[in-house]
């Protein structure tokens, strides 16, 4: 490991602790540390640093030269910092300073210890398939960041009315879900927002989609388990002119007569795990102890 990417928001400064075992372990071991301008600029400002270092404010000022990008925050830090990465195949290892950890893995008292394992190579990598979405017509809300990590979501907008959801899967028909919106999961957003609405939790390197309605009015309506090869196309009828169109945590405003394709974009995210951990591990302590799963993507 030569040169790695810092990513953090603004709530991360208060991680002090962590961010300087961070930067010293790092050092310590000769790597170089860009760390992400806004970041940088609270990290100054906060006086937290006592040197200066190189920054990057955009996926262009990213290449493939840079061994791993670490994440200082929650599980959302990690959603955001994937826009930075998006296909350079720069592998992705967050430190959990906030409240969920299925993707920043790393404890925060165990940094030091899991770094040390990062520079032997004792760590396995997982490749996360992401979603991407096009419209007809385009839509300009959405740009150039059309995928996402955990979920593409249709939503209701401006209204208490229930939406239609008309879902047809490569070309075929499937149904018309009456509900206040319809969630898309990948396998790593099935421990989010679909898993609040009931859906179930799929192994991050399993080749699937989950298709998850938000409070539907058909009482049988439920998950549906779907091969992530197949291309997903929605349309939307609403009493409003508007719906809305969530990737993660980004949200874009689109017409009703908006048609929406979905399929699985054209490259992965590698998430680096320490050999000490392991997905099955992170599900018994975040799941089955209680901990709420709701707010994943506001972290």
């Amino acid at each position: 490991m030569k040169k790695v990417a810092i990513y953090g928001q603004s709530y991360s400064i208060s991680a002090e602790k962590e961010i300087k075992i961070l930067l010293t372990v790092l050092e310590e071991n000769n790597i170089t540390c860009y760390i992400e301008t806004a970041f940088y600029n609270l990290l100054v400002k906060g006086e937290i640093l006592d040197k200066t270092y190189p920054t990057f404010s955009h996926f262009n000022q990213l290449d493939n030269s840079f061994d791993f990008m670490f994440t200082l925050g929650g599980d959302g830090t990690i959603l955001r910092a994937v826009t930075y990465i998006r296909s350079l195949n720069i592998p992705i290892l967050g430190i959990n300073t906030g409240r969920l950890g299925f993707l920043a893995t790393i404890n925060k008292y165990t940094i030091k210890e899991s770094i040390a394992l990062i520079l032997k190579g004792d760590y396995t990598t997982q490749e996360r398939t992401l979603l991407s979405v096009k419209t007809s017509p385009e839509s300009k809300d959405i740009g150039e960041l059309n995928f996402a990590l955990n979920e593409i979501t249709i939503a209701r907008k401006n209204t208490t009315s229930m939406i239609g959801v008309t879902t047809n899967l490569n070309n075929e028909y499937l149904t018309n879900y009456w509900a206040d919106g319809l969630i898309i999961a990948t396998p790593t957003g099935s421990t989010g927002y679909s898993l609040s609405c009931n859906g179930p939790v799929i192994s991050p390197d399993s080749k699937n989609l989950v298709i998850t309605p938000i409070a539907p009015h058909n009482l049988n309506a439920r998950s549906m388990v779907i091969s992530d090869e197949t291309s997903i196309q929605l349309e939307v009828d609403s009493r409003e002119k508007d719906f809305l169109i969530s990737l993660d945590s980004r949200i874009a405003t689109v017409p009703e007569n908006t048609k929406v394709f979905l399929e699985k974009a054209p490259f992965t995210i590698k998430s680096i795990i320490p050999n000490n951990q392991s997905f099955l591990q992170t599900l018994r302590s975040k799941l089955l102890w209680g901990e709420d799963t709701r707010n994943e993507t506001n972290l």
